[in-house]
């Protein structure tokens, strides 16, 4: 079977009739202006010109082809991009919901009916392929097809619903029958790629429709609870952040110390320079005052990150006993800060408790957004980063195939002096899968780190000249 395009399910779109596709390229390239890109006539007239040697069923080619003739420069090209996935993938969305939906036997009575079956075996062969962009379309169409004013609210149960529906299944299915893609099973691993398109078309037709961010919910609102037994070396852990605590404070002297008699104390100075005259002028400088290191720690308590979850939570347990100067946050879709349960609890099982009862980590899904966290994070403490923080981030990089907004974290850190990164993943791990650790540690020093011996040997490198 080949590969699934909208031609095929939809049964193909005029391109030159009365509200057709020239329609839908003009509509677009208003949109484009509402967004503050400068399109005339010319460029217009230039797009459609190129259409005319680019069919618009090759995604890549027809985006390109706009791309080229409309955006003339990169903030046009970023604006474009987003315009783009806006106003043609959804316009898929609207033209399934225009259409009815049918069981049949793979042959649908009319052009405005698509068979379920052949939906179904579309999905399987995208699945199969590995196109991308092709899933993402299908879960569009899929929604529309099977979730339209019929979805739980919970998107964990609405993902499997649909894809129960559809029939995918990684085990073989002898019972279909022969060229059946669905027939030997769909590849594992393009199965969850799939189950996060859903989860992200399902999530942004939520937000769209209530038209605001969802209430927060605590862990306790999805049946999850942080670990509330500390690890043995709970002890072992505090004395690890004492070192830590002291090789902070020592590095922050060392990084100012070059810049010590950067100010001049003007009065001193015209007092010692008054027996000669101010020739020649002593100077005298003003004392660089020891300056508590102030941190900001982020911990990630999401399900991916259950098993170091417990070590994690000890060393912010430890980081609020060593520093005064400290914010603590934990996140998984949302972030919350926790300040305040550490300072009031100073019991470890209490203070996790607190936490899973009260913080508000989640939304929708309950899956890791980092995109989302970090646009929080910055918000919440843009104007207190400085050269003097530091940011200590507790988390395995995992995204669940949602934007790592990596941009937002650059800009994290490049108003903090350090950033340290612990992931408690086998560095063997990284990268593969939904973890983008690589995006990240081009902005920050990251250490593998789920014992108390890796965060002793975390906190030795510091004093490596080139972490700090």
């Amino acid at each position: 079977m080949p590969p699934p395009n909208r031609a095929s399910i939809y049964g193909g779109i005029p391109e030159r009739a009365p509200g057709g596709f020239d329609g839908q390229l003009l509509a677009f390239a208003e949109e484009l202006r509402e967004e503050g890109i400068a399109v005339g006539t010319s460029e217009i007239l230039d797009a459609f010109e190129a259409l005319d040697h680019v069919p618009w069923t090759i995604q890549a080619d027809f985006k390109e082809a706009l791309a080229a003739t409309l955006a003339k420069s990169p903030e046009d090209r970023r604006v474009f991009e987003l315009v783009f996935d806006r106003f043609f993938f959804r316009a898929a969305e609207a033209e399934a919901a225009r259409q009815r939906i049918t069981e049949g036997d793979g042959a649908p009575d009319s052009d405005a009916e698509i068979d379920l079956e052949t939906l179904r075996q579309q999905i399987a062969a995208a699945l199969r392929d590995g196109s991308d962009a092709a899933l993402r379309d299908l879960a569009r169409l899929a929604i529309a097809a099977l979730a339209r004013g019929e979805g739980s609210g919970v998107l964990g149960v609405d993902v499997q619903r649909i894809r129960r529906a559809l029939g995918l299944r990684p085990e073989p299915q002898p019972e279909l029958p022969e060229g059946d893609p669905r027939r030997d099973g769909v590849p594992r691993e393009q199965l969850r790629r799939f189950e996060q398109h859903l989860r992200r078309e399902l999530e942004r037709d939520l937000i769209e429709r209530t038209a605001s961010l969802p209430p927060k919910r605590p862990l306790n609102d999805l049946d999850r609870a942080l670990p509330s037994g500390p690890i043995q070396d709970l002890a072992a852990v505090h004395r690890v952040v004492a070192q830590l605590k002291r090789r902070l404070a020592t590095q922050g002297h060392e990084l100012k110390g070059r810049k010590r008699h950067a100010h001049v104390d003007v009065r001193r100075t015209m007092r010692a320079s008054l027996q000669t005259g101010g020739v020649p002028i002593v100077l005298k400088y003003r004392p660089l005052r020891p300056r508590r290191p102030e941190i900001f720690v982020l911990c990630d308590v999401s399900t991916s990150v259950t098993s170091a979850s417990t070590f994690f939570l000890s060393v912010l347990h430890a980081l609020h006993d060593a520093f005064r100067k400290l914010r603590s946050f934990v996140f998984i879709e949302r972030i919350s800060e926790v300040t305040d349960v550490f300072e009031r609890e100073r019991d470890f099982r209490a203070a996790s408790e607190a936490i899973s009862r009260d913080a508000g980590v989640a939304d929708i899904s309950g899956y890791t957004d980092y995109g989302r966290v970090w646009t929080e994070f910055l918000a919440l403490i843009e104007d207190e980063l400085h050269p003097r923080a530091t940011v200590i981030v507790l988390g395995d990089a995992r995204t669940n195939g949602r934007p790592p907004r990596d941009d937002v974290f650059a800009a994290i850190t490049a108003k903090a002096g350090r950033t340290f990164w612990l992931n408690p993943e086998p560095r063997l791990y990284w990268n593969y899968g939904d973890s983008v650790i690589a995006a990240y540690e081009r902005h920050c020093v990251a250490f593998e780190c789920w014992r108390t011996d890796q965060l002793e040997e975390f906190v030795k490198a510091l004093t490596r000249p080139e972490v700090a």
